[in-house]
C-alpha cells in the first residue's frame, strides 16, 4: 500500500565520508609558553657560556610541564645557534612541544606538531573532507599539515563539508 510520503533519504550520511574538524586541535592559550633567552645574558646582551650553562641546569623546567614551548630572545642579540638548542634540550623532557619561534606563531606550530602524531588509522582507506567552515578560524598550517599526515592512507581527500566539498586528492585505483 502506498501512501503517497516519500522517503528522505541523508545521501551525506549514507556516503561513508568521515569528517576531521581541525578547530579541537587548537591549543588553548594556557597550554602555550614562551622561554625567553634574554634573562639568562649578561647585561641582556651577552652570551658568557659557563654562566648560561649554569643558569640553565638551575632553571625550573616544571612551569613549562606539558605546554607547546616557543624558544627565543626578545633583546637584538646574538646568540649562537647551539645556544637555543641547549635550551631545547632543557625542555623536551617536559614540555609538549618546543620550537623556535615567537609566542605568536605558537598555535600554527603546536596544531602541526599535534596533527604530525595523529593516529591517522581510523582514516585508511576512507573517503576524509577536513571541515572547511567554523565558528573558529583554523590556520592554513593545520590544514597544510593534516593533507599531509592523511594523504598517503586516505581513499580520498576533500576540503570543506560534506555536502559541498573541493576535491583535493584521490587514490589510484589499484595503488
Amino acid at each position: 500500500m502506498e501512501t503517497g510520503v516519500e522517503t528522505i533519504r541523508n545521501k551525506v550520511a549514507e556516503s561513508g565520508i568521515l569528517t576531521l574538524d581541525l578547530a579541537p586541535f587548537i591549543p588553548a592559550e594556557n597550554s602555550l609558553a614562551f622561554f625567553d633567552l634574554k634573562p639568562f645574558l649578561f647585561m641582556e646582551m651577552i652570551l658568557r657560556e659557563k654562566d648560561y650553562r649554569a643558569a640553565l641546569q638551575a632553571q625550573d623546567w616544571s612551569a613549562f610541564s606539558g605546554k607547546h614551548v616557543a624558544l627565543g630572545c626578545s633583546t637584538d642579540a646574538v646568540i649562537p645557534v647551539w645556544a637555543y638548542m641547549l635550551a631545547a634540550a632543557y625542555l623536551q623532557p617536559v614540555a609538549a612541544s618546543v620550537h623556535f619561534s615567537s609566542l605568536e606563531d605558537m598555535p600554527a606550530l603546536a596544531m602541526t606538531a599535534t596533527i604530525a602524531g595523529l593516529d591517522v588509522s581510523e582514516y585508511t582507506g576512507k573517503r576524509v573532507v577536513l571541515k572547511g567552515c567554523g565558528e573558529v578560524a583554523v590556520p592554513a598550517e593545520a590544514y597544510v599539515a593534516a593533507a599531509a599526515r592523511l594523504r598517503p592512507v586516505v581513499k580520498s581527500l576533500m576540503y570543506g563539508e560534506p555536502c559541498s566539498t573541493v576535491p583535493v586528492y584521490k587514490a589510484k585505483p589499484g595503488a
